[in-house]
C-alpha cells in the first residue's frame, strides 16, 4: 500500500479546508453554487450566493472564494500573503469566464473574499471547526475577508 506524498496531503487539506468554509457559509445562509470550478484559466474554490446589505439596500450577490488552509507557524500569514496580484488577475479572468457560462448569475453583484483556515492540534472553542478523517487535527476558520480585492 502506498503511502500519501505531502502534495496529496496538501491537496487533502484544502479540500477539508473548503468543506469548513462551505459549512460556515450555509450558517450564514449563504448557497454553495460550485466548488473547485475549474476552466482553462484557473480554478476557483468556492462559488456562493447570498445576500449583501440591509434594509432597503439588501440584495442578492455572488461570492468568489479563495480558500487558504495553512499549518500553524506558517511563512505566509496564514496564506493571505499567496493571493498575489497575479493570483487575483487570474481568479478575475476565472470568475468572467464563469460569468459568461451562467448568463442567468451575471446581473448580480460580485465580489472576491479569501477564507484563510488555520489547522492545528486542538480543537478551538470558540469559532466552528472540521477534524480531519483518520487524524487528531482540526481546522478553523480564522479570518474571513470580504471584498479582498
Amino acid at each position: 500500500m502506498a503511502t500519501p506524498n505531502s502534495q496529496d496531503l496538501a491537496q487533502d487539506l484544502g479540500k477539508y479546508g473548503e468543506e469548513l468554509v462551505s459549512q460556515w457559509l450555509l450558517k450564514k445562509n449563504c448557497i454553495v453554487l460550485e466548488r473547485r470550478w475549474h476552466s482553462r484559466f484557473g480554478e476557483i474554490d468556492l462559488i456562493a450566493q447570498g445576500d449583501s446589505g440591509e434594509g432597503n439596500l439588501r440584495c442578492k450577490m455572488l461570492a468568489f472564494i479563495e480558500v487558504k488552509t495553512r499549518s500553524q507557524g506558517n511563512w505566509d500569514a496564514d496564506g493571505l500573503l499567496a493571493v498575489t496580484r497575479a493570483k487575483q488577475k487570474k481568479l478575475r479572468t476565472t470568475a468572467r469566464y464563469f460569468l459568461v457560462r451562467h448568463p442567468h448569475l451575471c446581473e448580480l453583484p460580485c465580489r472576491f473574499d479569501i477564507a484563510l483556515v488555520c489547522c492545528q492540534a486542538q480543537p478551538p472553542t470558540d469559532r466552528l471547526s472540521l477534524q480531519m478523517p483518520h487524524s487528531q487535527r482540526y481546522l478553523s476558520l480564522q479570518s474571513y475577508i470580504r471584498d479582498a480585492f
